[in-house]
């Protein structure tokens, strides 16, 4: 039988490999919290009238910082949420290639753009800071989440006020002494143990100028009523049911190998992974024996292992949320191809899962299914793969494996989501927009998109004078 140790305090190191509390951090008392609003609010006074080549050098140096201590930076992770280190690193080197992209790239995308005037004179278009930023920061991307959101706005002018995840203190104060090592303002960067209550208020503050969040719906509904009641610019990034679809003609290895990478990546952890695998009937009975298999030869093991590909939950409750959807799903008549239970270990163990026979009214057809669990469902054609797709209320990515590139572009432009991959899983980069729609969010993080987020795009207009 499992067991697990409870955290006296919100931010804590709890191990979700051994089911013990290793760390325990004490959370910012209002006094810290109004020093912190003061010190970001001066500190955005100096760095937003600073040079934008010191901007782009300390993002630089933040990024190789990021490279020298990419081992210590993955070992901590793999503690506080169970992200295999393998990953853990793959995770630490996109975050310094996001520092490096804005470092190389700000200059650039921070130009002055010139208008056309139709009665003469001219007008041009200035991006200028716009303030402090609150950004608040889930566990399951904990260094990514922090770079896609600080990167593009400490190299506009903003500064950043950063509430991380209760569960990743250690890795959040590591961030917040990159920042320091690296010669930004001090100020500029202020990590907080923060309540909810004590965010509210910092939202409601007349200095804080916008609000980034990624999480849960219901953290994003609570954040975005918040900052609506006190006019504040917020950028969502939430939840997803992602879809996954195979179509012929398809390399079936490759869809297959694809669709796990998509699902089983993090232990499933993901706004974006492939939690809906859509097969036209054509394919579907092979799709499934060969995913089956593939599923079942996964052996959850140490994160801390390096040859470790699926670690634990990231804690007990995402345990019990999931066997709840699932036990729920098998219930009402869903059929368990793999998997489809706790594994008996210390710490937040769910062996990996696929279903089939899902249907409407079940918990697992409507609900985002945060972990290690496929659901596969068969679809005659191409049209019902579209309709089934698009019949959630998320919208944040899609993926389509179809070796036909023109048939494959087309059902891209007919799923509504905020990125479609094809051939590949969804995924991420540096320099590609990352954002949903519908209940998935709203705005845009990454690319030269995600300087466009928390800009003042202030209109300079020279009528020209008459003698």
């Amino acid at each position: 039988m499992s067991t697990a140790q409870t955290a006296t305090s919100e931010f804590a190191v709890f191990n979700p490999a051994t089911g013990k509390v290793e760390k325990e951090f004490r959370q910012a008392s209002d006094v810290e919290i109004a020093d912190a609003l003061a010190r970001s609010h001066a500190a955005f006074t100096s760095w937003r009238h600073s040079q934008i080549e010191d901007r782009t050098a300390m993002l630089r140096r933040v990024a190789d910082l990021y490279e020298e201590r990419r081992n210590d930076l993955a070992t901590l992770v793999t503690r506080e949420m169970g992200k295999p280190v393998s990953q853990a690193l793959m995770e630490v080197d996109l975050v310094t290639t996001i520092y490096r992209f804005y470092a190389d790239r700000a200059p650039g995308l921070l130009q002055d753009e010139e208008l056309d005037v139709v009665a003469g004179g001219t007008a041009v278009l200035r991006k200028e800071a716009m303030g402090p930023l609150l950004g608040i920061m889930p566990w399951n991307f904990p260094y990514y989440q922090v770079a896609r959101f600080s990167a593009p706005n400490l190299a506009l002018g903003n500064t950043i006020l950063l509430k991380p995840a209760p569960q990743c203190p250690e890795s959040a104060l590591a961030m917040e002494q990159i920042f320091a090592d690296a010669g930004l303002l001090d100020g500029a960067y202020i990590n907080l143990f923060a309540s909810n209550d004590q965010v509210a208020d910092i939202i409601a503050d007349s200095r804080v100028q916008g609000v980034s969040l990624t999480g849960s719906e219901r953290a994003g509904t609570a954040v975005a009523e918040i900052a609506g009641r006190n006019l504040k610019k917020v950028v969502l990034e939430l939840g997803g049911s992602d879809p996954f679809l195979v179509l012929g003609p398809v390399d079936l290895d490759r869809a297959v190998n694809d669709a796990s990478m998509g699902r089983f990546f993090n232990a499933g952890q993901a706004c974006n992974a492939a939690k809906r695998i859509i097969v036209t009937e054509e394919h579907y009975d092979a799709f499934v024996e060969k995913f089956t298999a593939h599923v079942k030869a996964i052996e959850p093991g140490d994160p801390a292992d390096p040859g470790t590909y699926m670690g634990p939950l990231s804690s007990p409750q995402a345990v019990e949320n999931l066997a709840a959807q699932i036990d729920d799903a098998v219930a009402q008549g869903a059929t368990v191809l793999a998997g489809g239970k706790r594994l008996e270990r210390d710490g937040a163990w769910y062996a990996p899962t696929v279903l089939t026979g899902v249907t409407r009214g079940m918990r697992a057809y409507s609900e985002e299914l945060f972990g290690p669990a496929a659901v596969i469902y068969k679809v005659a054609d191409e049209d019902d793969a579209v309709t089934l797709a698009n019949d959630t209320d998320y919208g944040l990515s899609a993926a389509v494996e179809c070796d036909d590139e023109e048939r494959a572009r087309r059902i891209a432009d007919r799923l509504d989501t905020g990125m479609v991959y094809i051939n590949e899983p969804s995924g991420t980069a540096a320099e590609l927009p990352f954002g949903g729609i519908k209940r998935s969010g709203f705005g845009r993080e990454l690319g030269k998109y995600g300087m466009d987020e928390f800009v003042n795009k202030k209109l300079v207009r020279v009528k020209p004078l008459t003698r």
